[in-house]
């Protein structure tokens, strides 16, 4: 045996195919992921759910395309400040980051006020703080202790999920066949209330719906032809997930057409589902999507926690703090402190929309990025210019540039302020950027 072979380092096994990443990436967005925002999209764009989900994938498939090539050439990077800060600029890139950290922070929040909310619904006995204290802990312990979801506990999950969507398209099919007057075409335009101003400021809280493909990338190590399914996938998914939400909302907005009497925006869509299949419909609905969002809360806390701790272990913010590990169970405990401290803060002094919308903030702009490093690397620098590389990422960017300047401008501003942060910290940590501010990415695992 040579010494070569004793001596390699051991690599990921390429074993996922082209429907694994398929399944994987529905796993990451959820099937039923337009539900909680149903109400709040639906009050922004007057009732015109069904088209913002269509023009946010318009959006997304431009940008997975985008991400997809982007995968071949950074395949252990999956990282959208990554290919800004090698393609573009390293300060552009550290920014990028930045802003993407409002996805990691926030999500959490909006996640503490949701679930707060739907529990609620099921134990109406205890008041809104009493919950929203609850989950905020809950997420915390649990990640504290270091349980993280399984592979086949998301499967069991995400099979629960498809098999209550089924149940609600049945209850709501039958509820129509009932009701008298159901107009076919006003989910999709009605001339009463349709703007354009409406339409897209609703479309750039839609793009919540998609948020998670991008996690598609971080897998090109362990994926059968990388170079093709990767970006398959990715494309794919966007795809079925835009299909299956414009379905739900669809008939979401047929059996409740009035968009502005939900008892509650935020949980509208469990109310729609009580109208369509009464009672006990409408605790499904409301129990599986409290399930989902509390998986989602568990997930994205840790995601954070992770992504502070990869930041703080290369001293780009204080190390002392954020790069710290906790001996016994070797998890970033006071990341994990921190974003469940900022999740219970927030559940109390923002709304659910407002923290949804500073998501966004962040991830369009990332998505921006990704479509100009594509752009940058596949058409500008390359020798031969072919129109598949220009078209696609030159859209992407400008409908998702669209996108984030419709932003409510409370969510603008509050962001604004953040990216200013982000600035001046980085002139500080370069002396006035005279030195290099280097910032690798540690991906949540």
């Amino acid at each position: 045996m040579s010494t070569s072979a004793t001596t390699q380092p051991p690599r990921l096994r390429r074993a996922l195919g082209l429907w694994d990443l398929i399944f994987y990436g529905i796993i990451l967005v959820q099937p039923t992921a337009p539900m909680p925002l149903f109400g709040v999209v639906s009050q922004e764009a007057k009732g015109h759910v069904v088209t913002t989900i269509l023009i946010a994938m318009f959006a997304m498939l431009f940008t997975a395309i985008s991400y997809g090539r982007m995968a071949r050439a950074y395949p252990s990077a999956g990282s959208a400040f990554t290919y800004v800060g090698r393609e573009i600029h390293p300060g552009l890139g550290f920014l990028t980051g930045w802003a993407m950290t409002l996805d990691y922070v926030l999500n959490p929040v909006i996640c503490t006020i949701w679930c707060a909310k739907a529990a609620g619904n099921i134990v109406p006995e205890i008041p809104y703080a009493g919950w929203a204290v609850f989950f905020a802990v809950l997420f915390t312990m649990l990640n504290l202790r270091g349980i993280r979801a399984s592979a086949r506990t998301n499967e069991v999950l995400v099979t629960g999920m498809s098999v209550v969507i089924v149940v609600f398209f049945v209850a709501a099919v039958r509820y129509l066949l009932h009701a008298p007057g159901v107009d076919l075409v006003k989910p999709f335009y009605d001339p009463a209330t349709f703007s354009f101003r409406s339409i897209s400021t609703g479309t750039s809280l839609a793009v919540l719906t998609y948020i998670g493909f991008d996690g598609i990338s971080t897998l090109s190590e362990e994926v059968e032809n990388p170079r093709r399914n990767i970006l398959l996938a990715t494309v794919f998914t966007c795809v079925v997930t835009g299909l299956l939400s414009m379905a739900e909302v669809y008939l979401g907005q047929l059996v409740w057409p009035q968009y502005a009497t939900y008892p509650d925006a935020d949980t509208a869509f469990v109310h729609v589902a009580g109208r369509a299949g009464g009672a006990w419909l409408f605790q499904a609905v409301n129990l599986t999507l409290l399930v989902a969002t509390v998986g989602s809360g568990m997930g994205a806390q840790l995601a954070g926690a992770r992504l502070l701790y990869g930041m703080g272990r290369d001293n780009v913010i204080p190390q002392s703090f954020f790069g710290a590990l906790d001996p016994r169970r070797n998890i970033p405990r006071n990341n994990v402190l921190l974003t469940g401290a900022i999740a219970l803060a927030g559940a109390f002094t923002i709304s659910y929309q407002l923290g949804a919308e500073l998501l966004n903030f962040g991830a369009i702009l990332g998505f921006m990025g990704v479509n100009l490093a594509a752009f940058l690397r596949y058409y500008v620098r390359d020798r031969e210019k072919k129109l598949t590389h220009c078209v696609p990422p030159l859209l992407g960017f400008m409908v998702c540039f669209l996108l984030w300047i419709r932003l409510n401008t409370p969510a603008l501003m509050a962001g604004g302020a953040w990216l200013a942060v982000g600035i001046a910290y980085a002139a500080v940590k370069t002396g006035g950027f005279r030195r290099k501010l280097e910032f690798s990415e540690m991906p949540p695992e």
